[in-house]
């Protein structure tokens, strides 16, 4: 009996003496991807469980180091496909102590890293993901958009929602959302590039993600007079259908406000030469406040009359979910200074729609009606100083307090082609006069 007790504590002893080799790998790196952008690359680290990890990055060459804590892997990281030109290649180093796996990214310039861990969300699961951001070192040679033209383009930036590591909704057929709307997107850019006197220009034109607050700033650097947002939407269950489009809610409008009213430093940004007027003087917050609140008031509105332009459009092609325009927190929606909506094309999660939204003909019936929408809308009120509103004309509704000379400045032609262009006998206007502008 004595003897079976001491086999037994023997056991015992050698299991607890085990245990922390277990535990040292515990984790498993189960896969590397890297997403390429074009001045950004994200690279993901699948692994069995939540990652406890540490890094710091190296000159001469530049590299960044992420050491996982008790974690192993089977990899062979030189089979990773890599179409970064940021990153010349992940591999394993050698690990700095027992039960720690030390990965080095080879880096081709410096650049700066944000590293987050991701819980498990289909069809992936436990993840570190490293974003790679080059965009500050190239931001003096970004392309100034028509910055020489006096007469410019419409410019409509297009937003193919998810991309990269998001796949966004996934369809009874295993369908990424990501997929759909970026073919979508394609589709709609090459729309309004073939539209006389608009172009397009995209958050992402290959499958990579890029950031929301990013997607919005290239909307402004490009100097966007619309932000289309498109993707595909989903629910529990697969029986609802039909598209929908979507523009900022007031409540995140104003919470946005009040963020932008915080940075100081962002006020000419957003506000142009206004923000550089104000900058510096008693009473900046105040007129940041006043400058912001009508900038947001006339971007909502003009967003909600493309948002009926375009649901109108899509009813004639496809089902719809809302007849009307919605209003809710989507963070792509939140520019205060920049017209933004975001088209829902339909229900990836409905099997009937799932088909439809991977058809070539359908997708193109779905861009064109957006297109049609946005068309009409910028036809009817093309932005001052554009080709469109010289090779059309436009039309202004004299308001309170306009005279003849001050919708002459505004439009930058004379008086009297104002007065010939809509048979005028005398300089007088009554308030909610419709007039027709002459081209420049």
């Amino acid at each position: 009996m004595i003897r079976i007790e001491s086999i037994i504590r023997s056991i015992l002893v050698l299991l607890l003496l085990c245990m922390p080799a277990v535990a040292q790998s515990a984790n498993k790196l189960e896969g590397v991807r890297i997403w390429a952008a074009p001045d950004s690359t994200r690279v993901v680290f699948d692994l069995s469980k939540p990652p406890k990890y540490s890094d710091f990055t190296l000159t001469s060459p530049y590299r960044l180091v992420v050491d996982f804590d008790s974690t192993a892997t089977k990899l062979d990281l030189g089979k990773i496909e890599n179409n970064s030109k940021l990153v010349k290649k992940v591999r394993i180093s050698k690990s700095p102590s027992k039960g720690t796996l030390r990965v080095v990214i080879d880096l081709v310039k410096p650049a700066k890293a944000n590293l987050f861990a991701l819980s498990p969300t289909a069809p992936y699961g436990n993840r570190l993901v490293v974003d790679l951001d080059d965009s500050v070192s190239n931001t003096k040679s970004e392309p100034k958009v028509h910055t020489q033209q006096k007469l410019r383009d419409v410019i409509v930036a297009i937003d193919a929602g998810h991309g990269g590591d998001d796949p966004g909704s996934i369809g009874p057929s295993g369908i990424y959302e990501k997929k759909i709307t970026l073919q979508i997107a394609k589709k709609l850019e090459a729309k309004i590039n073939a539209t006389p006197g608009m172009k397009a220009i995209m958050t992402r034109s290959g499958d990579y993600f890029v950031n929301l607050n990013k997607r919005s700033e290239l909307a402004r650097s490009n100097k966007a007079d619309l932000l289309v947002s498109i993707h595909a939407d989903a629910f529990t269950n697969p029986q609802p259908q039909g598209a929908s489009v979507w523009v900022l809610s007031m409540r995140r409008a104003n919470s946005e406000i009040g963020r932008w009213l915080e940075k100081k430093e962002k006020h000419s940004e957003l506000l142009g030469g206004a923000g550089e007027i104000i900058q510096n003087t008693d009473n900046e917050q105040y007129l940041a406040m006043t400058l912001l609140d009508m900038s947001m008031d006339r971007s909502m509105a003009i967003s909600h009359n493309i948002a009926g332009d375009v649901l109108s459009n899509l009813g004639k092609v496809t089902k719809l979910h809302k007849h009307r325009p919605e209003s809710a927190s989507f963070a792509v929606l939140k520019s205060p200074d920049i017209p933004s909506i975001l088209v829902e094309t339909g229900f990836i999660s409905n099997h009937r729609e799932e088909r439809l939204l991977t058809q070539r003909e359908h997708q193109n019936r779905i861009a064109s009606a957006v297109h049609r929408g946005v068309l009409r809308y910028f036809e009817d009120n093309p932005p001052v100083n554009t080709l469109m509103a010289n090779n059309k004309g436009a039309s202004h509704k004299v308001a309170k307090g306009e005279s003849l000379s001050v919708i002459a400045h505004r439009y930058q032609v004379s008086i009297d082609s104002i007065k010939k262009a809509n048979n005028l006998k005398s300089n007088t206007l009554r308030i909610g006069q419709k007039l027709v502008i002459p081209r420049a």
